[in-house]
């Protein structure tokens, strides 16, 4: 049924961080309710909110790079595609931006 899926370790590594965020921000939201905040987005946020488009934005960063890695390498003259440890990484510090002043 998943053999579409290319479940490789940074694949793995990059959705058990999305489930063991959204169990976090559930017990940070119980204990502690948010309030709306404007930071650098055009509109007033919660926590909720800057988790759910940090997390788009990360899965369109991942994306995108898988999508122009070929053309990376070809660009580049690398002997082979980059590695998507350096989109999962810049997905992550994008997701934090966010968090923290979206």
């Amino acid at each position: 049924m998943f053999e579409w899926m290319a479940w490789t370790t940074p694949v793995a590594v990059f959705f058990t961080c999305i489930v063991l965020m959204l169990i976090g921000m559930t017990v940070w939201e119980i204990r502690s309710p948010t309030t709306l905040r404007k930071g650098f987005l055009p509109m007033a946020t919660t926590r909720g909110d800057r988790l759910f488009i940090g997390l788009l934005l990360a899965a369109y960063i991942n994306l995108v790079f898988v999508g122009a890695a070929e053309w990376m390498a070809e660009l580049m003259s690398l002997e082979q595609e980059p590695s998507v440890w350096i989109s999962f990484v810049i997905s992550m510090f994008a997701l934090v931006l966010v968090m923290r002043k979206g």
